[in-house]
Order: C-alpha cells, then sequence, then structure tokens
C-alpha cells in the first residue's frame, strides 16, 4: 500500500459547521478563479475510477482540473474497459492538459493499482465516477468505498450521486459504508452539486438569518425524454428508475431544506407505460427491447412530511421533447416564499418576504455548482475543513437514496393496488 505523501491530521467526514451552508458570496464563479497552490506542493496525485461520460464529459475532470492547474497529476484511471479508457485518456493527451495525464497508467481494478504502484502514486484524492452499481454496499464486487478505505486509508473520497444502485435491501448496506467512512474519519463528499448554487446558498442564508423554519416544500422536475439515447436508462432493472437515477437531485434539495423526510408517510402513485396518458411519441431508443415490466413510468407524484411535521411533494416527468428540462423548487415558510428555477442551466432565485406582495427576481451569472463542489472539497483536503464545506456528506447521501427508494416502493404498491 503507497503511504500517503504527506502525513496530517484529517479532518472529520461530518459536516464542517453546524450551519451545513456556504455564504453565497464565497462561491467564485471557475472563471475568476486562479488554480490552487494548497499544501501539497506541486503535484496533488489524482486516481479517477470510471472512464465514462461522468468523468470525462466536462464535469468532474475539468473541474478539478480547473481547481488545481498544473498541479493536478492523475496518476491511475481505473476502468474495467480498458480500450475505452485509453480513447479518452489519448485525446487527453494530445490536447493542452496533457501535463496531467503524461504519467497516467490505465488499471482494470483498484486491486491492480494498488499491486503496481509506487509511494510517488500515493492520491490525495480518489475521485469516484463509475456507475452506482459498482459501488455504495459491502458486498464483494460492489464494495469500492470499503476497497478504498482499506489500501488508502486517510484517503479522501469524492463520490458522484447517487451512493448506489441495487435491491432496497441495499438501502442498509450503503448506511454500514457511511458508517465505515465516518469510523475511519475520511473526508468523502457526494456528488448533490445542486446543494452548491449560489441561489441555494442564498436561500439556506436568509431561512437561517430570519430563523425560520420551513413549512412545505414542492419540487417538480421535467425531463427532456428525446435526449435521453442511454438504453439503461430507460431499464428499472439497470438504472432503477428515473426517481433514484435523476430525480435524486430534487429529492436531496427537498431534504437539504425540509429536514428529515418520516419514510413511514410516504405516498406516491405513478403513470405507467402501458396507460392511456403513458405513451410516448419520440423515445430515441426501442424499447420493446426492454421487458416490459423494466419499463419506466413516465409520470411520478408524491408527497410526504417531515419529520417536524413540514409537508414536501415531488413531481417528475418524463414528458419534454427537445433538450432543456423544465425544473422547479418551492420552499414556504412564515411570511416567505423561495422559488429556484431553472437550476442546471441559468439559475433564477424569486424571493417573496414579508412587506411586500412582489417577488424579488435574483440571478445569479455564470454560477457553476460542478466547479464549487470539487472546488471546496480540495480546500477541506488542503487547508481543513475551517476553509470550506462539504454540503454532502455518505451518510447524509444515503438518506436521500433511502428516500428515493421509498418514493419508487410506494408508487409500485398504488400501481398494483389500482391494476387489480
Amino acid at each position: 500500500m503507497p503511504p500517503r505523501s504527506r502525513p496530517s491530521s484529517r479532518p472529520t467526514s461530518r459536516p464542517t459547521s453546524r450551519r451545513g451552508s456556504i455564504d453565497p458570496d464565497l462561491l467564485v464563479p471557475m472563471d475568476k478563479t486562479a488554480p490552487t497552490t494548497g499544501g501539497y506542493g506541486d503535484h496533488f496525485n489524482v486516481v479517477f475510477v470510471g472512464a465514462g461520460n461522468i468523468m470525462f464529459g466536462g464535469n468532474l475532470l475539468f473541474k478539478t482540473k480547473s481547481k488545481l492547474g498544473p498541479r493536478l497529476k492523475v496518476v491511475a484511471l481505473i476502468d474495467p474497459a480498458v480500450d475505452r479508457a485509453a480513447v479518452v485518456l489519448q485525446k487527453k493527451r494530445d490536447s493542452f492538459v496533457v501535463s496531467a495525464y503524461a504519467k497516467t497508467r490505465i488499471f482494470k481494478t483498484l486491486k491492480d493499482f494498488v499491486d503496481a504502484a509506487s509511494p510517488e502514486d500515493a492520491p490525495q484524492a480518489v475521485i469516484v465516477g463509475c456507475p452506482p452499481n459498482f459501488r455504495g454496499t459491502t458486498k464483494p464486487g460492489r464494495d469500492l468505498e470499503l476497497q478504498i478505505l482499506t489500501h488508502f486509508p486517510g484517503v479522501c473520497i469524492f463520490v458522484e450521486k447517487p451512493v448506489a444502485t441495487g435491491d432496497k435491501a441495499d438501502v442498509q448496506d450503503a448506511f454500514a459504508v457511511a458508517k465505515a467512512i465516518e469510523t475511519s474519519d475520511t473526508i468523502c463528499s457526494v456528488g448533490y452539486m445542486l446543494r452548491y448554487l449560489r441561489a441555494v446558498q442564498e436561500m439556506k442564508r436568509i431561512i437561517q438569518d430570519n430563523q425560520l423554519t420551513v413549512m412545505a416544500t414542492i419540487a417538480r422536475y421535467g425531463c427532456a425524454y428525446e435526449s435521453i439515447f442511454k438504453p439503461d436508462w430507460w431499464d428499472k432493472s439497470k438504472s432503477f428508475g428515473p426517481i433514484i437515477e435523476q430525480g435524486t437531485h430534487f429529492c436531496d434539495l427537498s431534504r437539504y431544506f425540509g429536514g428529515e423526510v418520516d419514510i413511514s408517510t410516504v405516498v406516491a402513485h405513478s403513470l405507467e407505460w402501458n396507460e392511456n396518458a403513458g405513451h410516448l411519441s419520440k423515445i430515441p431508443i426501442d424499447e420493446t427491447k426492454i421487458l416490459p415490466q423494466n419499463r419506466i413510468p413516465r409520470v411520478t407524484s408524491a408527497t410526504w412530511k417531515y419529520e417536524n411535521g413540514a409537508v414536501g411533494s415531488l413531481v417528475h416527468v418524463v414528458a419534454l421533447q427537445g433538450k432543456n428540462y423544465s425544473c422547479e423548487l418551492e420552499v414556504y415558510a412564515d411570511g416567505y416564499m423561495f422559488k429556484l428555477v431553472n437550476p442546471y442551466v441559468q439559475p433564477t432565485l424569486y424571493v417573496r418576504a414579508p412587506g411586500d406582495d412582489y417577488e424579488q427576481v435574483h440571478r445569479f451569472e455564470n454560477d457553476d455548482p460542478f466547479f464549487s463542489e470539487i472546488s471546496n472539497l480540495i480546500d477541506v483536503i488542503e487547508d481543513g475543513p475551517e476553509s470550506a464545506e462539504i454540503l454532502s456528506t455518505f451518510e447524509d447521501a444515503c438518506k436521500t437514496y433511502e428516500f428515493t427508494w421509498a418514493i419508487r416502493e410506494a408508487s409500485e404498491k398504488s400501481r398494483k393496488k389500482t391494476t387489480k
């Protein structure tokens, strides 16, 4: 096992302040941020797990490079599809970021890297962007986080959302992984990037500054299904459905504002593919190749109670064509209404406050939550927990995973009742 290149007292993986938020003024746009020159010197070694679109599609990898600049050294790219990994790696080596990948080696498994690594390869962070069915549990072959804890104790981990996909029984298994991460005192951040939006943090600031108690959250997620070409997304046996795979972001935001959900109160209904209203005219894949029982619902509508008595609701709709999604989140408190619109493309926040019947509009130009998420993690790694916030820990992300499974399960139960 390669040793860490810099011994230190490690920050805890738990949230780094009681506020659980960030001053929105500190979320600096990526194009106005100079590459960091933090405590690990000229080299900041990173291991990337996964060579797919999540990692190389412009988000995780590019944002990490933007934060670290020439200090970034990708010591290993781990993916069982070695040929695909070689193609994407060569593209990076042919680009202006070649310095980060000059010595990158490709391995099929994490264990292969461990066996071949030298002390100079010791990573400061492991960034996990492989499909969630390979991680998030204690089961062999799906225990990636536990492998990282074993081979690289104390090394920080970033994990894409959701923490896992699998049978509902895997939910409690994911909590066991969270416990292992917490016990090991390892910094771990999960990719619920919408928490890092300046608009979201402005909402959080107003709520906290005015000591408000959230009364209700209303989430709406309309996806542009015509642009979803991945066959697995349309197959519940592989992606586990649009709530667990996609709507999870708005389930997470709902929890971020409403607090913990009383899982026993979750009620949901769905519009299925074989109902009259469920016909879609522009599905980009051949859905007949998917078993009927594995085809995704077209609409899922859910309601629930939060543990403090507040009420929440979510509607996820597979209905829009074209490319642009339509997403909104409303949050209500005594005297206040917050409405977050278009968070993925051009976040806009509408706020109605006491003393004014009209909404104030806040626009946030060039906001990039992916960059803020990675930037904050690297700041915590190099400068300690006082320097930045990790807004989604593994344990917290497990609660969102549990919540999304509860919605799916409730919708399937209600469907069975109506078809008897």
